[in-house]
């Protein structure tokens, strides 16, 4: 029985494990696995990504402080998070994956990354 590619359905040459007949048709197929499945979706991860780049901009050193205007000025959405995590002594910190902010006062902001 002769495999055929799970992209375009063409023969497959080559070792018997494969499951696709080029590079180009594992890329197709992979991409239309792993889209995101509507646009509400897509502009969530869109919004967390952006959120990330500022945050890991910013916070080159694992442990820096900014201002909210710097935040806000460069695009960052306070309503995109991924978790929030509140410490034994009190402290808040929201994250952005391992990028995170803890609210000081006068609108000062401390930038620190999680250690993953």
């Amino acid at each position: 029985m002769d495999k055929v590619c799970l992209e375009c359905g063409e023969k497959i040459v080559g070792r018997e494990d494969k499951k696709f007949c080029s590079d180009g048709c594992r890329n197709a197929y992979n991409n239309k696995i792993n889209k995101d499945s509507n646009n509400y979706m897509r502009n969530i991860n869109n919004k967390l990504r952006k959120n990330y780049r500022i945050l890991s901009e910013l916070n080159t050193e694992g442990k820096s402080k900014t201002t909210k205007t710097k935040l806000l000025s460069k695009g960052f959405d306070f309503e995109f998070l991924t978790n929030v995590l509140h410490t034994k002594s009190g402290n808040t910190y929201h994250f952005v994956y391992d990028q995170g902010y803890m609210v000081l006062d006068n609108d000062f902001y401390m930038l620190v990354k999680k250690d993953i």
